[in-house]
């Protein structure tokens, strides 16, 4: 085989030779890259995907604690909101207790006061009728010493009894 063989041959055919000789040499460049560039590539990636799944799950863990804060933040809203009904409830009850004694008190002055006053015009219409008495006796008195100085005549006697009744009158 010349080597205007070998050009055709080359040319038209296969040469075995350099496919071996770049099989080897891809071969060699695989195993560089697998032992230098995918190792430390593949350490980085397994890197990476731990510390996106560790901030998923701390992601999901917040989200769980905001949940539960959310529910306990609500809770107590509802405590709340029940505890002001109770006070407002015991300070109506305060309120109409407070109400009920100031009734009772105002009734108990009135009733007192009633009283008292009941009393006082019965001490009132006892005095006026001891000073109505004192009258009638002092004025018995003059009349008997009227009649006594004179003798009345029955319109005489009529007379005194009415200017009597009179002062009497009078003198309420």
């Amino acid at each position: 085989m010349t080597v205007s063989n070998m050009f055709v041959l080359g040319a038209t055919g296969v040469n075995t030779g350099d496919i071996v000789f770049q099989l080897v040499v891809f071969m060699i460049l695989l195993f560089l890259l697998r032992k230098y560039a995918f190792g430390p590539v593949m350490g980085i990636m397994k890197q990476r995907e731990e510390h996106i799944a560790n901030e998923i799950d701390s992601a999901e863990q917040q989200n769980e604690q905001a949940k539960k804060l959310v529910e306990e933040q609500r809770e107590l809203l509802k405590q709340s909101r029940q505890e002001v009904q109770v006070m407002m409830e015991n300070a109506k009850k305060s309120a109409e207790d407070k109400k009920e004694e100031i009734i009772t008190a105002a009734r108990e002055e009135s009733e007192r006061l009633k009283v008292a006053a009941k009393q006082e015009i019965e001490q009132q219409k006892e005095q006026a009728v001891a000073a109505l008495r004192e009258q009638v006796a002092s004025l018995s008195v003059l009349i008997a010493s009227k009649v006594i100085e004179k003798e009345l005549s029955e319109q005489d006697q009529e007379k005194l009894i009415h200017e009597y009744i009179q002062e009497v009158g009078d003198v309420r």
